[in-house]
């Protein structure tokens, strides 16, 4: 999670606060992590986390720059990253190595003062083993926002760490350059959170949230508009580049001790 300043500052200046939004909401239970058990915590080389979420079987969906080391700027190593899906309390419902990781073509880590780098800050990840899970669905991609549209937001962060948070209620403020402002509560570890819609009763994913940014009314998320960004990525998947690390894909699943076996019902996608 990156903090944007004085650019963006001066492009939003003049937008209102809105007053509608909802609270963050801790997801303490099972009962109420019911439905967001796609979304998961991925852990980046022992040195932090970002937010990400499962769009298909095989593929998630997060932040670009998650997938870099701050301090030197390498591209870190995939094996070197873990997907906790509906990660709580310690425990996840299901563990998964990356075997592969292809961030947007055109993206260039550290170009922080860019909107337009900021809307290519998307990255897709392949697991080394597919999730399939009656628990734990794929989200549906939905048409991108606009203006003045309620979103919510299911994310980790550095004082929520051990468990999700929901907010099921912030506004799109703004668009430029393929950025969303939003009113939306995130911290550092909120990089690549899902942005939801909710219309019609069923969570689509239409935005992931690329940084926080500082306004005279108070802090905002940035999002990236998904369309184009995600067109790009996947042709570079076919083509069968990104990193990939040493793990081997595998149709088999280890069982951590003292942790239950995954329900394998064939994948089911009710959300993006």
């Amino acid at each position: 999670m990156r903090r944007i300043l004085s650019a963006l500052a001066l492009v939003w200046a003049a937008l209102p606060a809105t007053a509608q939004d909802s609270g963050l909401r801790t997801l303490e239970t099972f009962d109420a992590v019911r439905g967001w058990e796609g979304v998961g915590r991925l852990d980046i080389a022992g040195k932090g986390f970002c937010t990400a979420a499962l769009i298909d079987e095989t593929t998630l969906l997060t932040a670009a720059h998650c997938l870099y080391d701050r301090q030197t700027g390498d591209r870190i190593d995939p094996g070197r990253m873990e997907f906790r899906a509906g990660f709580r309390d310690g425990r996840a419902l299901a563990y998964r190595d990356i075997r592969r990781a292809v961030p947007h073509p055109h993206y260039v880590f550290g170009g922080t003062a860019d909107m337009a780098n900021l809307g290519r800050d998307v990255a897709l990840l392949e697991l080394a083993q597919p999730i399939r899970n009656s628990s734990i669905l794929p989200f549906a991609l939905g048409r991108s926002p606009l203006a003045g549209d309620p979103v919510g937001i299911v994310s980790y962060a550095e004082e929520r760490s051990e468990r999700p948070s929901l907010q099921e209620s912030c506004d799109v403020l703004g668009r430029q350059d393929g950025v969303y402002v939003m009113s939306c509560n995130v911290n550092f570890g909120s990089s690549g959170a899902p942005v939801f819609s909710l219309a019609g009763g069923m969570a689509q994913i239409v935005s992931l949230v690329s940084a926080k940014a500082e306004l005279e009314e108070g802090r905002v998320a940035l999002g990236v508009d998904l369309e184009g960004p995600l067109a790009l990525i996947r042709a570079e998947m076919a083509a069968g580049r990104g990193s990939v690390s040493g793990v081997e894909v595998s149709t088999f699943r280890s069982i951590r001790p003292g942790e239950a076996p995954e329900e394998d019902t064939g994948a089911k996608f009710l959300r993006p």
